[in-house]
C-alpha cells in the first residue's frame, strides 16, 4: 500500500482537535482524512508499537518462542518498574518472567519495565535494541521514525509520524495475526496486581481491537487505534490533543465518521486498460497502461462530484518495453486530498521503432529538454 504527504486534511468534510492526524480504510487502501500526518513528533508509548515489531519478528522467524524466559535486571526494575513512577507490570526484581507474559504488560499495561527487559534479554541492552528497532523500522518502510529507546520515554531525537504509525499498525495486523490478538486483551494481571487495557477505544462497543495510547509534554495526548465492522476495518492515528478524554473522543468520533460517510466506488476492474505512457524511439507513440487489482475507493456520500485521478510517471520511457513492468502511479483525489494510490503496469510489449522514428523522438525529446531548461 502506497502512502503520500496529503495536500490538506478534508476541512469541508470533518474537523479535529488533533494536531496531527490520519485515518485510513484498509482493504481499499483510501485516505479518508489526513492532517499533518508526515509531521516528526514524539512518539511516546506509541514507540511500544515498534518494540513488539521487533519482538513479532523474532518470534515469526523462530528465534524466540513465547516460552524464553526473561530475566529482571536492576536497570530495568528501577528505570520502568515500581520505583520509576511510569507504567509498569510491577515485575519483581532479579525474577526471570515468560516472553508471552511480558508482551501482555507491555501491550495491555504499556510496561516500561516490560519492555526494557524485552529489550536487555533480545540484545543485551536498551540502546543496542533501539537500534534494532529503527533497523526494522526501515525495512519496512517507515520513512520518518527513528527510535533511542524501548519503552518511548522522553529522548530529544526520538521521532515518528502519524503516517508512519498507520503503516507500522498495518503491517503488524497483516504479518503478525497470531500475536496482534493481544491488543484487543481488556485487561492483565501480573504480580497480583490486576490491570486494564489503556486503549479507550476498547471498551467502546465500537469494534476496536487495538492498539496503543501515548502521551508526552511536548506533543500531547496520542493514540493509534483499529476497529472492525461490518467487514470494513479502519485504522487512525492522532496526536496533540489535550486531554485523555479528548483522545479518546476525538478517536471514537473520527472512527464512526469514517464508517458512516463514505461508500465504495469501483474506478478500474481488474487488468482494465485505463490510460497510456508516451515512449520514446518505440514502434509506437504510447503504451496502454493497466492495473493488476481492482482499483476501489471510499468516497464521501456528500462530495463524490470531487473525485478525480492523474496518471504519473517519468517519461518519456525509453523503449523497448516489455508487458506487465510497472511504470506509473495512479493518483486518485477527493478534490485537492490525494485519496489513494495504485501502481499501473504495461499492457503490452512494444519493440523499438525504425531508425527515422527513434532520431524523430530524439529531437523532440531534445526540444522539450530545451523548453524545461
Amino acid at each position: 500500500m502506497l502512502f503520500a504527504v496529503s495536500t490538506g486534511a478534508h476541512a469541508q468534510l470533518f474537523e479535529t482537535r488533533a494536531k496531527q492526524a490520519m485515518l485510513i480504510d484498509v482493504e481499499t487502501g483510501s485516505i479518508l482524512f489526513a492532517k499533518n500526518e508526515a509531521e516528526q513528533i514524539p512518539p511516546a508509548s506509541l514507540a511500544k508499537l515498534m518494540t513488539m515489531e521487533v519482538v513479532f519478528n523474532a518470534l515469526k522467524t523462530g528465534r524466540l518462542s513465547l516460552t524464553d524466559e526473561f530475566y529482571v535486571s536492576e536497570n530495568a526494575w528501577r528505570t520502568g518498574g515500581a520505583p520509576s513512577g511510569t507504567s509498569t507490570m510491577f515485575a519483581e526484581l532479579k525474577s526471570s518472567i515468560p516472553l508471552e507474559d511480558l508482551i501482555q504488560g507491555v501491550i495491555v499495561q504499556s510496561a516500561n519495565d516490560g519492555c526494557i527487559i524485552i529489550a536487555e534479554g533480545m540484545a543485551g541492552s536498551e540502546e543496542t535494541f533501539a537500534g534494532l528497532m529503527s533497523e526494522r523500522a526501515k525495512q519496512i518502510g517507515l520513512t520518518d521514525s527513528i527510535f533511542y529507546n524501548s519503552t518511548g520515554l522522553p529522548h530529544p531525537d526520538q521521532k515518528t509520524s502519524m503516517r508512519d504509525l498507520i503503516k507500522l499498525a498495518l503491517h503488524l495486523q497483516r504479518e503478525y495475526p497470531e500475536y496482534y490478538k493481544y491488543y484487543s486483551q481488556t485487561e492483565f494481571t501480573w504480580n497480583k496486581i490486576r490491570q486494564r487495557n489503556r486503549n479507550p477505544l476498547i471498551n467502546m462497543d465500537i469494534g476496536a481491537d487495538g492498539l496503543k495510547t501515548g502521551f508526552t509534554e511536548d506533543s500531547g495526548y496520542a493514540i493509534v487505534g483499529s476497529t472492525k465492522q461490518d467487514g470494513r476495518r479502519l485504522i487512525v492515528a492522532m496526536s496533540g490533543l489535550e486531554s485523555d478524554r479528548d483522545r479518546a473522543e476525538e478517536s471514537r468520533r473520527m472512527l464512526q465518521w469514517g464508517l458512516r460517510a463514505f461508500e465504495p466506488f469501483t474506478l478500474f476492474n481488474k487488468d482494465e486498460v485505463i490510460g497510456q505512457a508516451r515512449l520514446y524511439g518505440g514502434a509506437q507513440l504510447h503504451v496502454p497502461l493497466k492495473t493488476h487489482d481492482k482499483v476501489t475507493i471510499l468516497v464521501p456520500l456528500t462530495n463524490r462530484d470531487k473525485l478525480k485521478a492523474r496518471i504519473v510517471y517519468e517519461g518519456p520511457i525509453a523503449s523497448p518495453v516489455e508487458e506487465g513492468v510497472e511504470i506509473a502511479t495512479l493518483n486518485v483525489y477527493i478534490g485537492d486530498q490525494l485519496a489513494q494510490q495504485a501502481p499501473l503496469f504495461t499492457a503490452e510489449t512494444i519493440a523499438k521503432g525504425p531508425i527515422h522514428r527513434q532520431a524523430l523522438d530524439a529531437i523532440t525529446e531534445l526540444a522539450i529538454g530545451w523548453i524545461k531548461n
